[in-house]
């Protein structure tokens, strides 16, 4: 069984805002991150999948595959906007990374068999570094 990830870039800007919350528990729970302007992170996405290798090609994972359906569903509506603003995802939600891995994961799962028909490969993880100190990590069995 092999595991194979995929490092995607992509660059987001995003408010952490509930509104759930008073204005005051929002600056004290969020502090910096809850401008009202906003701010932006350059995010690095690992989507990470394992299968067995395919005993013709040697492949446990297209790459290719993977590659266009993380465009479609991540980059191409996620990649250079503003998360809160641009995305129906995070209508009502803060867009949290914890919030932004569980709807990465929810999309890909959701158009997996259509890239990937067979048992194999199966999603694994995403795995979403915001900053080089805040990392944020989600198995894919974890989420329906």
């Amino acid at each position: 069984m092999f595991h194979v990830t995929r490092r995607y870039a992509m660059a987001a800007s995003h408010r952490l805002h509930s509104a759930q919350l008073s204005d005051e528990e929002n600056r004290r729970i969020y502090g910096k991150c809850n401008n009202p302007y906003g701010h932006g992170h350059n995010y690095l996405i690992d989507v990470s999948a394992r299968g067995e290798a395919d005993g013709v090609t040697g492949l446990a994972v297209n790459v290719a595959a993977l590659d266009e359906l993380v465009r479609r569903l991540v980059l191409q509506p996620f990649d250079h906007g503003n998360l809160n603003l641009d995305t129906e995802a995070f209508q009502g939600i803060a867009p949290t990374s914890e919030n932004l891995a569980v709807e990465i994961c929810r999309r890909l799962k959701r158009h997996w068999s259509a890239a990937f028909p067979g048992e194999w490969p199966k999603l694994e993880k995403i795995r979403i570094a915001e900053t080089d100190r805040n990392i944020f990590e989600l198995r894919a069995d974890e989420i329906e």
